[in-house]
Formats: structure tokens, sequence, C-alpha cells
């Protein structure tokens, strides 16, 4: 992965492929840094969001 590094106001755009093991990882090791951008908006595609939203309904337990 490229180290970006953009002014404060700028946005930079990864693919998830490249990310996603590295937050996956922080998460499993229960880095506490993760809790400093719990309240941070991303920016993801609709097509990204719907199947997010699938996979939720779909993986909680039954009643």
């Amino acid at each position: 992965m490229e180290t970006a590094k953009p002014a404060p106001s700028e946005q930079v755009s990864v693919p998830l492929c490249e990310i996603f093991p590295l937050l996956a990882d922080a998460l499993h090791s229960k880095r506490t840094w993760l809790e400093d951008f719990g309240d941070e908006e991303i920016s993801i595609s609709p097509d990204l969001y719907d199947v997010i939203l699938c996979y939720q309904h779909f993986r909680r337990p039954s009643a």
C-alpha cells in the first residue's frame, strides 16, 4: 500500500482490498486506536452499502 500524505481537508481514495486486511487485523487484535475513529464517516458505493445491509439483515440470529 502506498503511503499518502493528504492535506488535512483532503480525502484519500483507496481500494477496500488494501485497507480491509489491516482494519480486520486491528479489530481482531483489539487495537484501541480504532476507537479514535469510531465517529468518522466514510464514503462507500451504493452497491456496497446495499450488500452490507443485506448481510446485516441475514446474519441476525433467528428468534
